[in-house]
């Protein structure tokens, strides 16, 4: 199933058992990417927790920007914190270099208390044993499933919506491809005429010139003015890009290398032209190409 890169998951959780007295919410973001790239916000004091996130998100999602978000909470009484003293002993530190930093610019800094040093972010953390982590480690990944599970059917959705829009642009550019065909055909007898004018110019002046390579420029000029290939071309790349779409697995990359190939015989068919009518019906296939990238640009 074709899937987007684009969703959005959220999902809330209550322990019970060994971790009871939390709650928390999950909340998962997916973007378009060039790859996967995977940005985590959670608490830094589950052990082992950001790994198993990490792997749980990376089997799941092979392509896309994902912002995974854990907002974690501790219920009825009053939580129990304990100084982190690594995190203490950072923060002192850049405490002293802003003060420095300061003095050095001749800017007035009012000392900071104990009490506003203890609010920092990161210089408390939940007073928690390995136990208690572990279980609760455990409730959250369960609930992180269920909300990836959330995740991949608004992709799911969204792509089987710009699988229906890409379909439509398949059938346009279908549709001017065989409208070109039939352009290219009635521009013959004009081509056949300009040709024959041609070779009545040079005929005239044709004193001392080689015949082989009259012969061989006349095939040059018939062969530059041609597009049937590329005709033939677009037709197999609707043909292609259509199998695409019903292909399993993710298909963003190989459709949007498609989009290339159909932009180069776009832009080959209105360089050979020579004809207004079938000039216009390159531009039309042009313009219908790059929307269909800019859609295809969204899948997985």
């Amino acid at each position: 199933m074709v899937q987007s890169m684009t969703g959005y998951a959220a999902r809330s959780g209550v322990g019970e058992g060994a971790c009871e007295g939390w709650s928390w919410s999950w909340e998962i973001r997916s973007v378009n990417g060039r790859g996967r790239d995977i940005r985590l916000r959670l608490p830094d004091w589950i052990e082992g927790l950001e790994p198993a996130v990490r792997e749980a998100v990376s089997a799941r999602i092979s392509r896309g920007s994902v912002t995974v978000s854990l907002r974690l909470e501790r219920t009825g009484a009053a939580q129990a914190l304990q100084l982190d003293r690594e995190a203490l002993s950072r923060t002192l530190t850049q405490l002293g270099e802003i003060a420095a930093a300061a003095a050095a610019a001749g800017i007035p800094l009012a000392p900071a208390s104990a009490a506003q040093i203890l609010t920092l972010p990161g210089v408390q953390k939940p007073a928690q044993g390995a136990e208690d982590s572990e279980a609760l480690k455990a409730a959250l990944l369960a609930d992180l499933a269920a909300a990836l599970d959330a995740l991949e059917a608004a992709r799911k959705a969204e792509g089987e919506a710009l699988k229906a829009v890409i379909a439509a642009q398949l059938d346009r550019i279908e549709a001017f491809s065989e409208k070109a065909a039939q352009l290219a055909e009635e521009r013959a007898p004009r081509q056949a005429e300009a040709m024959r004018a041609a070779l009545q110019r040079v005929m005239a002046n044709i004193e001392g010139a080689d015949p082989a390579r009259l012969t061989q420029e006349l095939a040059l000029i018939a062969v530059k003015s041609d597009v049937t290939e590329e005709i033939d071309r677009l037709r197999a790349h609707v043909a292609a890009a259509r199998k695409l779409l019903q292909a399993e697995g993710p298909v963003g990359r190989k459709l949007d290398f498609l989009t290339q190939e159909f932009n180069r015989e776009a832009n080959t068919l209105c360089a050979k032209s020579g004809y207004a009518p079938l000039t216009a019906v390159g531009l039309d296939l042009k313009a219908v190409i790059d929307q269909m990238r800019e859609q295809v640009q969204n899948l997985e």
